[in-house]
């Protein structure tokens, strides 16, 4: 098969469970977690569509069957619709909407599958021109500049380029001298550190390189430790906004994000 698009595909991890936000995902896959009335899921592709980006690969484990019924499902539940009954039964739909150009592919990957393991089985949905794939989490949404990001990935060269972010610190902070605490901040807008924030490049020669078929890991283990031993991974970093879906209060601040009217992820839409 050949590229039809100038962008390479997005792989998006959508097998994980989601434990620790049981709270809100006890019935439904991490990626179907709601924002607005639409899962996590499609505002990520959104996020990539904006950029051209009409291409994904979704890597299934985890209560599988209600991404699949979503997507079956998608073009009804986007559209006006009249149904003839009876022995002729007949759909029109009567809306267009701007994900009529997508191609998704629902890849099962397995239940217990390690994040290595489900980029090397969806690996096959690759055309044989996709020099380069992008390749995301599931459960984060960001302003980053895909092409920014994707052209910094060509000319750097490497296997991979990850998106390095300041995540927003969780719990408050003390300086502490001499047993006596000399300053106190109930919480820090930025952690000092920078973490791998999803919203990766990777060379389609990463996977056979780096991703051993007879070991199921986490991507982020020894696939990627061999990437840096090997001096091929890059970093493009983000200053922009960048959040993640982990508890029950980022699920609560995402909503009041988007129910504002201003959530800070669509500034490309």
């Amino acid at each position: 098969m050949t590229r039809k698009n100038k962008m390479p595909p997005a792989m998006i991890l959508c097998g994980g469970k989601g434990t620790r936000i049981r709270d809100v995902s006890e019935v439904i896959p991490k990626p179907m977690v709601p924002i607005g009335d639409q899962p996590i899921l499609w505002h990520i592709m959104r996020c990539y569509s904006a950029f051209g980006v009409k291409r994904f690969i979704l890597c299934l484990g985890y209560k599988k069957e209600e991404i699949i019924d979503y997507f079956l499902n998608f073009h009804a539940r986007a559209s006006d619709i009249t149904l003839q009954l009876g022995d002729l039964c007949k759909i029109d739909f009567h809306s267009n909407y701007e994900e009529a150009d997508w191609t998704v592919t629902l890849a099962h990957t397995g239940l217990e599958t390690m994040t290595g393991g489900r980029v090397l089985k969806a690996s096959r949905y690759l055309f044989d021109d996709d020099e380069d794939f992008f390749l995301t989490y599931g459960d984060g949404v960001s302003d980053v500049n895909i092409k920014k990001l994707y052209d910094f990935h060509r000319k750097a060269g490497r296997e991979i380029t990850v998106t390095s972010v300041h995540p927003e610190g969780r719990f408050g902070e003390m300086k502490i001298e001499d047993g006596k605490v000399v300053e106190f901040s109930e919480k820090r807008a930025r952690t000092e550190g920078v973490i791998n924030g999803g919203f990766m490049v990777l060379k389609k020669s990463f996977v056979s390189r780096f991703i051993d078929p007879q070991q199921d890991d986490f991507l982020e283990r020894e696939p990627m430790r061999k990437a840096v031993a090997a001096g091929e991974m890059s970093s493009f970093e983000h200053g922009g906004f960048w959040q993640c879906m982990d508890t029950l209060r980022e699920f609560q601040l995402l909503n009041e994000m988007w129910s504002s009217g201003k959530a800070p992820w669509t500034k490309y839409w």
